[in-house]
Protein backbone atom coordinates (compact mmCIF):
# COMPACT_ATOMS: atom_id res chain seq x y z
CA UNK A 1 0.00 0.00 0.00
CA UNK A 2 1.12 3.04 -0.90
CA UNK A 3 1.81 5.88 2.08
CA UNK A 4 1.56 9.24 1.97
CA UNK A 5 3.03 12.12 5.29
CA UNK A 6 0.60 14.59 5.69
CA UNK A 7 2.41 17.71 7.57
CA UNK A 8 -0.05 19.51 9.59
CA UNK A 9 0.81 23.15 10.10
CA UNK A 10 -2.16 24.56 12.65
CA UNK A 11 -4.51 23.44 15.38
CA UNK A 12 -7.52 23.36 13.43
CA UNK A 13 -5.60 22.12 10.32
CA UNK A 14 -5.71 18.77 9.89
CA UNK A 15 -6.62 16.95 6.53
CA UNK A 16 -10.04 16.72 7.15
CA UNK A 17 -12.04 15.01 4.53
CA UNK A 18 -9.13 15.19 1.99
CA UNK A 19 -7.29 12.58 3.83
CA UNK A 20 -10.13 10.25 4.62
CA UNK A 21 -10.38 10.59 1.08
CA UNK A 22 -7.19 9.18 -0.20
CA UNK A 23 -7.56 6.33 2.67
CA UNK A 24 -10.53 5.60 0.46
CA UNK A 25 -8.98 5.33 -2.62
CA UNK A 26 -6.17 2.87 -1.54
CA UNK A 27 -3.78 5.17 0.67
CA UNK A 28 -2.65 4.85 3.48
CA UNK A 29 -2.05 8.10 5.60
CA UNK A 30 0.63 9.41 8.01
CA UNK A 31 0.07 12.72 9.59
CA UNK A 32 2.35 14.80 11.45
CA UNK A 33 1.37 17.21 13.93
CA UNK A 34 5.02 19.85 13.02
CA UNK A 35 2.94 22.41 14.70
CA UNK A 36 2.77 20.52 17.98
CA UNK A 37 6.30 20.18 18.12
CA UNK A 38 6.58 16.51 15.96
CA UNK A 39 9.86 15.80 14.70
CA UNK A 40 9.41 16.40 10.45
CA UNK A 41 11.73 13.08 8.83
CA UNK A 42 14.82 14.79 7.62
CA UNK A 43 14.08 12.49 4.00
CA UNK A 44 10.88 11.99 2.26
CA UNK A 45 10.72 7.98 2.12
CA UNK A 46 7.05 8.38 1.84
CA UNK A 47 5.30 7.78 -1.69
CA UNK A 48 3.61 11.01 -1.72
CA UNK A 49 3.18 14.61 0.48
CA UNK A 50 0.22 16.58 1.39
CA UNK A 51 0.84 19.76 3.09
CA UNK A 52 -1.52 21.61 4.76
CA UNK A 53 -3.04 24.82 5.34
CA UNK A 54 -1.39 27.56 8.47
CA UNK A 55 -1.61 31.21 9.18
CA UNK A 56 2.23 31.86 8.47
CA UNK A 57 4.09 32.62 5.24
CA UNK A 58 6.35 29.91 3.91
CA UNK A 59 9.46 31.69 5.28
CA UNK A 60 8.41 32.80 8.85
CA UNK A 61 10.53 30.71 10.48
CA UNK A 62 10.99 32.84 13.45
CA UNK A 63 7.19 32.16 14.44
CA UNK A 64 6.86 28.36 13.06
CA UNK A 65 10.54 27.09 12.79
CA UNK A 66 9.48 23.57 11.96
CA UNK A 67 8.77 25.89 8.36
CA UNK A 68 12.33 24.89 7.54
CA UNK A 69 11.90 21.12 7.33
CA UNK A 70 8.68 21.43 6.04
CA UNK A 71 11.00 23.92 3.22
CA UNK A 72 13.23 20.86 2.85
CA UNK A 73 10.65 17.72 2.61
CA UNK A 74 9.06 20.08 -0.32
CA UNK A 75 12.39 20.79 -2.11
CA UNK A 76 12.85 16.76 -2.03
CA UNK A 77 9.34 16.07 -3.36
CA UNK A 78 9.94 18.47 -6.34
CA UNK A 79 13.57 17.00 -6.81
CA UNK A 80 12.72 13.54 -6.81
CA UNK A 81 9.55 14.04 -8.47
CA UNK A 82 7.34 12.48 -5.77
CA UNK A 83 3.15 13.56 -5.97
CA UNK A 84 2.95 16.56 -3.66
CA UNK A 85 -0.45 18.06 -3.09
CA UNK A 86 -0.33 21.78 -0.95
CA UNK A 87 -3.32 23.37 0.30
CA UNK A 88 -3.55 26.62 1.67
CA UNK A 89 0.02 27.64 2.95
CA UNK A 90 0.94 24.18 0.98
CA UNK A 91 0.36 25.71 -2.09
CA UNK A 92 1.96 28.56 -1.07
CA UNK A 93 5.05 26.88 -0.05
CA UNK A 94 5.11 24.89 -3.29
CA UNK A 95 5.40 28.02 -5.31
CA UNK A 96 7.94 29.51 -3.23
CA UNK A 97 10.30 26.78 -2.64
CA UNK A 98 9.69 26.09 -6.70
CA UNK A 99 10.72 30.07 -7.52
CA UNK A 100 7.59 32.28 -7.00
CA UNK A 101 6.74 34.81 -4.77
CA UNK A 102 4.26 34.88 -2.04
CA UNK A 103 3.09 38.67 -0.45
CA UNK A 104 1.57 39.04 2.72
CA UNK A 105 -1.51 40.29 3.13
CA UNK A 106 -1.75 40.83 -0.51
CA UNK A 107 -5.07 41.68 -2.60
CA UNK A 108 -8.05 41.29 -0.66
CA UNK A 109 -8.60 38.66 2.07
CA UNK A 110 -11.22 35.84 0.78
CA UNK A 111 -13.06 34.01 3.64
CA UNK A 112 -16.00 31.44 3.02
CA UNK A 113 -17.35 30.07 -0.03
CA UNK A 114 -15.89 31.05 -3.42
CA UNK A 115 -16.18 30.83 -6.91
CA UNK A 116 -13.08 29.28 -8.19
CA UNK A 117 -12.50 30.06 -12.23
CA UNK A 118 -10.58 26.83 -13.76
CA UNK A 119 -8.43 28.37 -16.56
CA UNK A 120 -7.99 26.35 -20.18
CA UNK A 121 -4.60 24.92 -18.82
CA UNK A 122 -6.56 22.67 -16.82
CA UNK A 123 -7.99 20.81 -19.39
CA UNK A 124 -4.88 19.09 -19.56
CA UNK A 125 -4.10 18.75 -16.06
CA UNK A 126 -4.40 15.18 -14.30
CA UNK A 127 -6.45 16.19 -11.71
CA UNK A 128 -8.20 18.75 -12.63
CA UNK A 129 -9.05 17.76 -16.74
CA UNK A 130 -12.65 18.08 -17.17
CA UNK A 131 -14.36 19.74 -14.25
CA UNK A 132 -16.82 22.61 -14.49
CA UNK A 133 -15.71 25.66 -15.25
CA UNK A 134 -16.33 27.48 -11.90
CA UNK A 135 -16.59 25.40 -8.51
CA UNK A 136 -17.18 26.83 -4.80
CA UNK A 137 -14.38 26.09 -2.33
CA UNK A 138 -13.83 27.23 0.35
CA UNK A 139 -10.90 29.85 1.36
CA UNK A 140 -9.29 31.36 4.48
CA UNK A 141 -6.38 33.94 3.53
CA UNK A 142 -5.06 37.04 3.15
CA UNK A 143 -1.23 35.94 2.25
CA UNK A 144 -1.35 34.78 -1.51
CA UNK A 145 1.19 34.18 -4.30
CA UNK A 146 1.82 36.77 -6.65
CA UNK A 147 4.30 35.60 -9.18
CA UNK A 148 4.43 32.02 -10.20
CA UNK A 149 7.35 29.68 -10.45
CA UNK A 150 8.98 29.83 -14.06
CA UNK A 151 7.67 27.43 -15.97
CA UNK A 152 4.57 26.54 -13.72
CA UNK A 153 0.93 25.86 -15.27
CA UNK A 154 -1.63 27.96 -14.52
CA UNK A 155 -4.64 26.38 -13.73
CA UNK A 156 -7.21 28.10 -11.95
CA UNK A 157 -8.26 31.66 -10.44
CA UNK A 158 -10.53 33.47 -8.47
CA UNK A 159 -12.21 37.32 -8.56
CA UNK A 160 -10.00 38.45 -5.89
CA UNK A 161 -7.01 36.09 -6.14
CA UNK A 162 -5.65 35.13 -9.20
CA UNK A 163 -3.55 32.27 -8.57
CA UNK A 164 -6.00 29.76 -6.93
CA UNK A 165 -4.03 26.66 -8.47
CA UNK A 166 -0.99 25.54 -9.82
CA UNK A 167 0.81 22.71 -10.87
CA UNK A 168 5.33 22.65 -11.03
CA UNK A 169 6.99 20.17 -13.25
CA UNK A 170 4.25 16.83 -13.46
CA UNK A 171 3.40 15.65 -9.99
CA UNK A 172 3.45 19.11 -7.80
CA UNK A 173 -0.12 20.50 -7.20
CA UNK A 174 -0.60 23.74 -5.08
CA UNK A 175 -4.16 25.08 -4.16
CA UNK A 176 -5.13 28.04 -2.18
CA UNK A 177 -8.51 27.08 -1.35
CA UNK A 178 -9.75 24.29 1.12
CA UNK A 179 -10.92 21.33 0.01
CA UNK A 180 -10.23 19.18 2.89
CA UNK A 181 -12.70 21.25 5.28
CA UNK A 182 -16.42 21.24 5.61
CA UNK A 183 -18.84 24.04 6.60
CA UNK A 184 -18.67 23.78 9.83
CA UNK A 185 -14.54 25.21 10.08
CA UNK A 186 -16.03 28.27 8.72
CA UNK A 187 -17.51 28.91 11.97
CA UNK A 188 -13.80 28.14 13.79
CA UNK A 189 -12.28 30.82 12.07
CA UNK A 190 -11.80 34.53 13.01
CA UNK A 191 -12.63 37.03 10.03
CA UNK A 192 -12.67 40.30 10.95
CA UNK A 193 -14.79 42.27 8.71
CA UNK A 194 -17.12 38.77 7.50
CA UNK A 195 -20.45 37.52 9.59
CA UNK A 196 -19.36 33.99 10.15
CA UNK A 197 -23.05 33.04 10.12
CA UNK A 198 -23.47 34.49 6.74
CA UNK A 199 -20.56 32.20 5.31
CA UNK A 200 -21.34 29.63 6.78
CA UNK A 201 -25.08 29.35 5.32
CA UNK A 202 -23.37 30.22 1.82
CA UNK A 203 -21.03 27.20 2.29
CA UNK A 204 -23.77 24.66 3.60
CA UNK A 205 -25.35 25.84 0.64
CA UNK A 206 -22.34 25.33 -1.88
CA UNK A 207 -21.24 22.15 -0.26
CA UNK A 208 -23.38 19.40 -2.67
CA UNK A 209 -22.04 21.20 -5.71
CA UNK A 210 -18.20 21.19 -4.82
CA UNK A 211 -18.08 18.30 -2.82
CA UNK A 212 -18.21 15.65 -5.35
CA UNK A 213 -15.79 18.18 -7.30
CA UNK A 214 -13.10 17.60 -4.89
CA UNK A 215 -13.76 14.11 -3.89
CA UNK A 216 -12.99 13.33 -7.50
CA UNK A 217 -9.78 15.72 -7.40
CA UNK A 218 -8.81 13.39 -4.56
CA UNK A 219 -9.48 10.34 -6.31
CA UNK A 220 -7.30 11.55 -9.01
CA UNK A 221 -4.19 12.66 -7.14
CA UNK A 222 -4.51 9.17 -5.27
CA UNK A 223 -4.37 7.66 -9.12
CA UNK A 224 -1.23 9.70 -9.30
CA UNK A 225 0.31 8.04 -6.13
CA UNK A 226 -0.24 4.69 -7.22
CA UNK A 227 1.38 4.92 -10.61
CA UNK A 228 4.29 6.98 -9.36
Amino acid sequence: MRDVLIVQNSTTGGPGRFGAWLEEYGLRTDVVAAHEGVALPERLEHDALIMLGGGYLPGEDERAPWLAGVRSLTAQALADGTPYFGICLGGQLLAQVAGGEVTGNSGEPENGSTPITFLPEADKDPLFHGLPEVVPAIEHHKDAITALPPGAAWLARSERCPYQALRVGERAWGVQFHPEVLPERVLQWQVDGFDPGELHARAVADEPVSTPVWREVAARFAAVVQEA
